[in-house]
């Protein structure tokens, strides 16, 4: 089954929910045990068009692996109060998995010219939360176009943001 996303869906969680952007920011092509996501280029405002995100509610880890384009996974781990405790950063490119353990968040960046798809082995609807993400309006960094490099702007609905790591 194709799920479209609607910039109406994908608007709360943008660092300007107000400005231009993306007419249909991306879609989710669900199978059984896994998802395609497929995100269209370009920018909403200036921050660069992403997924809405998630959290794993699985026992084990979900795995994202870029299957074609190019783009940035950013995935965090809250504590229990909902404040960011971890925050890191991966470049995807064809071929490069990155790994969402138990408990963390995450969205995935198109940071390219062309569309950015990556596959998961879950279905979004019935394994992961939105939840956090809705209090929050995304996770503590939103991944922004600065002087035309690819940069971080802190998401000032978390009191404390984490230091930036590279995952691996």
């Amino acid at each position: 089954m194709v799920v479209q996303i609607s910039r109406k869906q994908l608007q709360p969680f943008l660092m300007e929910p107000k400005a231009v952007g993306i007419k249909d920011p991306y879609y989710l092509i669900l199978g059984e045990e896994q998802t395609i996501s497929v995100i269209s280029s370009g920018k909403n405002g200036s921050e660069y068009n992403k997924t809405i995100g998630f959290f794993n509610k699985l026992q084990g880890a979900v795995t994202l692996t870029c299957l074609y384009g190019q783009g940035v996974v950013i995935i965090q781990r809250n504590d229990e109060l909902g404040e960011a405790k971890e925050f890191k950063v991966s470049t995807i490119s064809p071929g490069k998995q990155v790994e969402i353990p138990s408990g963390w968040g995450h969205s995935i960046i198109n940071i390219g010219k062309k569309f950015l798809m990556v596959i998961n082995n879950s279905i979004p609807q019935k394994l992961q939360s939105q939840e956090p993400l809705v209090q929050k309006r995304g996770l503590a960094y939103y991944i922004v176009e600065k002087k035309g490099e690819v940069g971080f702007e802190g998401n000032s609905n978390y009191r404390v943001r984490p230091q930036i790591t590279t995952a691996v």
